[in-house]
């Protein structure tokens, strides 16, 4: 029975630690420091075959469709390795050399994540150029962010429950 105690407490302190340290807090800590880029688990990793003597080929647009022309390209090989290229007027760029592997391909705010692979080695349904789209991100309300914070929620449903019960106590004839 004791040690359940402790064990519950101990999960309640954990808890409450979790809610008081901040999120970027808790990212910056799990980051490595290194200059190789992150990818986010869970995010979309499109497949592209490469050309011949390791090419690739693709347009930069905004999340409108519309091309970024002039826009410098970045190549990052997950595993190690950078290549930098300009996009043309229509927004297309190329650049060669490449080997297969992970790449986060950034042109100005567009952005994307493709699997590589060799010529012979793509899958049937691997595109040979990529389309890297800016997406829209909106931020958020200062409302919701205060909304949004564990503490503020719990002072909203603690005030929940006391009010009624102040009320209902309220009503009842005081003791003599």
């Amino acid at each position: 029975m004791k040690r359940i105690r402790m064990l519950q407490a101990a999960m309640l302190g954990l808890a409450c630690l979790g809610m008081l340290i901040p999120a970027p807090v808790l990212e910056a800590a799990v980051t490595t420091g290194t200059a190789q880029p992150q990818v986010a688990a869970g995010a979309a990793r499109m497949s592209v075959a490469l050309g011949r003597g390791g090419a690739l080929q693709g347009r930069a647009i905004d999340a409108n469709g519309a091309a970024l022309g002039g826009v410098n390209v970045s190549l990052r090989r997950l595993e190690g390795g950078d290549t930098t290229t300009v996009t043309d007027p229509a927004g297309y760029f190329a650049a060669s050399g490449l080997r297969d592997g992970t790449y986060e391909i950034v042109a100005g705010r567009a952005r994307g994540v493709y699997r590589a692979w060799a010529p012979n080695a793509a899958p049937p349904s691997a595109p040979r150029h990529v389309v890297v789209r800016e997406t829209l991100v909106r931020q958020q309300s200062p409302l919701c962010s205060f909304l949004g914070n564990p503490w503020v929620i719990a002072g909203i449903v603690a005030t929940a429950v006391a009010i009624p019960v102040a009320i209902h106590n309220s009503k009842k004839p005081a003791s003599p």
